[in-house]
């Protein structure tokens, strides 16, 4: 191979390398941290505090703007939500909600960013790697999941006292009395572990493998003619609006129910 074809072979990667180094996260020093995973979803949950803080501050009884109109509409909808599946009464459950509605749809939607623009404005700045969806990374969203089981468990304790929830993992599902009671606690207190882990779980696989595949669609098409790109991108973002807002919807909808099912009596 000549000089101008080897420069020519770096200038134009082939399309397994274009993927591969799409899928490369920004790591640090020591290849153990995800930068950018990190770095996107701490900005994205700051703009959503921003613009909820705004909206509080020029909240008005009168007509209100178009920015009160849209996060009053936000809230109806989650309040809607969170009346219909959590009876119990709680402070933080519909804020809580709120956020994770708001924060995982911030992140879905940065599949919406054509794939070379944030990476090609930052290798201006000496950053050649970027995954700019931060549930597209299982990391991320097996961290929101654990936060959610930890929830649970917090929920669980506060409604039924440290003893009652205790009590609950050696004697539910299977109740029994006397020395049959003793005989089914493992299999309770085992079964108990494997609700309690499925729900952390299922949330976070549900959430990257629709993000993930997302991603990767978006990759190929641009590896695709720039006509080709429209024609087949185009209907995709269409489509691709439902999915992000669905999965934003069902991993906040999903979080209520299990919080609702950890408060009351098995």
């Amino acid at each position: 191979m000549t000089t101008e074809n080897a420069v020519g072979a770096h200038e134009a990667p082939t399309s397994i390398e274009y993927i591969q180094h799409h899928l490369s996260h920004l790591k640090n020093a020591d290849a153990t941290f995800n930068l950018d995973t990190f770095w996107v979803s701490a900005i994205l949950g700051l703009i959503f505090l921003g613009v909820f803080y705004m909206a509080s501050r020029k909240a008005t009884a009168g007509v209100p703007g178009k920015l009160q109109n849209f996060v009053e509409a936000v809230m109806e909808l989650v309040n809607e939500v969170v009346n219909s599946a959590f009876h119990a009464k709680s402070k933080v459950i519909a804020p809580l909600a709120i956020t994770i509605f708001c924060w995982v749809w911030l992140m879905n939607a940065m599949d919406f960013l054509p794939v070379d623009l944030l990476p090609k404005l930052l290798g201006y700045a000496g950053v050649h790697k970027l995954r700019v969806v931060p549930t597209a990374d299982v990391n991320h969203t097996f961290g929101m999941s654990f936060g959610v089981m930890l929830c649970i468990i917090g929920f669980s304790i506060k409604a039924k006292g440290l003893g009652g929830w205790g009590k609950e993992l050696l004697t539910a599902p299977f109740h029994a009395h006397g020395f049959m009671a003793v005989v089914l606690a493992p299999v309770n207190f085992i079964f108990q572990m494997i609700e309690l882990l499925a729900k952390p779980l299922s949330l976070s696989l549900r959430l990257f493998g629709n993000m993930y595949a997302g991603e990767l669609l978006f990759i190929l098409i641009a590896l695709l003619p720039w006509w080709a790109q429209w024609l087949l991108g185009g209907p995709w973002v269409i489509f691709h609006i439902l999915v992000v807002t669905l999965q934003a919807f069902v991993f906040m909808a999903l979080t209520v129910v299990y919080l609702s099912l950890a408060v009351e009596k098995h």
